[in-house]
Order: structure tokens, then C-alpha cells, then sequence
């Protein structure tokens, strides 16, 4: 599975409340959410994000409450993957349940704003194309990646006739 598209760039410890204010938690409407995506840290950044992109920042990506509203706030503006240097354990859990996919990398300060960026989760690689420049990641496991095409995990549950692999 590839996914390309221009990276959004963001610093280390961006919180779910950074991520979408508790003013809308009332919501779960993904398409709503995603348009108040970031708006506390970044008011122009729905106006700039366009459909296939990437969010690319720095350490403990997700920290903060527990909300399921921050993955969906992200995938509802039309994010289709999230690289930091790591992840808060609940945002990461979160964001694999709705098949968001995020990837871990050292070497985000390497990408910049704007950059394009091509992940192929099979490879466990990003490419950066705007610097031609390769990363290599841990690759994404096919289970995930299934979850991922289905659109989460609740998805991939009721494709497989809500059978897992160990029953």
C-alpha cells in the first residue's frame, strides 16, 4: 500500500485538544471534525490541507485525553497518514482502530513543509521525493494494512464475517 502527498509539518507534543478542541467533542461527524482539525495551533491549516496528504511532526504525537475524535478529526480532513518521531500509546491505538495509518521515523526534521512525500506501508519506506531522499521505517504489518484498506478495524471485523485469525 502506497500513499503520497504533501507534507504538513508540526513540532513535538502536539496534543488531542491541539489536535480538535473539546469545544467539539459533542460531534462525531468525521467531516465536521476534520474541518476544525488543528485550528487551535494552526487556524490556516484546513485551508491548506488537501485530500491524500500527510502530517509530519516530532516526538509524542496524540499525547493528552483519550479521545477517538483526534484520528477522526485528521482522517476527516483528508489526512491519509501520520509520521512522527513517536506516538502517545492511546492516540496510536485510536488511530489504528479507524485504519489511520502512522508510521514512526527518527529523521522527521528532515522533512519540511510542503515537502512531497511517498510511504509504501509493505516496504516499511519513505520516500521524500521534494529531496530525494530515502527512509526506511519498520513495515506496516498486512493485518494493519488490512485495516487500514477496510477503513478500521471495526470494517475489517465484519469482512471477515467477525472472524480473527485465531479462531
Amino acid at each position: 500500500m502506497v500513499i503520497k502527498g504533501k507534507a504538513h509539518k508540526f513540532g513535538d507534543n502536539i496534543n488531542t485538544d491541539d489536535i480538535i478542541a473539546a469545544k467539539y467533542l459533542d460531534s462525531q461527524d468525521e467531516k465536521f471534525l476534520g474541518s476544525k482539525c488543528m485550528e487551535n495551533i494552526d487556524p490556516d491549516f484546513i485551508k491548506r490541507v488537501k485530500p491524500g496528504d500527510i502530517i509530519v511532526a516530532g516526538r509524542n504525537f496524540g499525547c493528552g485525553s483519550s479521545r477517538e475524535h483526534a484520528p477522526w478529526a485528521i482522517r476527516g480532513c483528508g489526512i491519509t497518514a501520520v509520521i512522527a518521531k513517536s506516538f502517545a500509546r492511546i492516540f496510536y491505538r485510536n488511530a489504528v482502530n479507524i485504519g489511520l495509518p502512522i508510521i514512526e521515523l527518527g529523521e522527521t526534521d528532515d522533512i519540511d513543509n510542503g515537502d512531497i512525500i511517498e510511504v509504501d506501508l509493505s516496504k516499511g519506506i519513505i520516500n521524500n521525493i521534494s529531496k530525494n531522499k530515502i527512509y526506511k521505517t519498520s513495515v506496516f504489518p498486512n493485518f494493519l494494512q488490512e485495516i487500514v484498506k477496510f477503513g478500521g478495524l471495526i470494517n475489517w471485523i465484519k469482512a471477515r464475517g467477525g472472524k480473527n485469525e485465531n479462531t
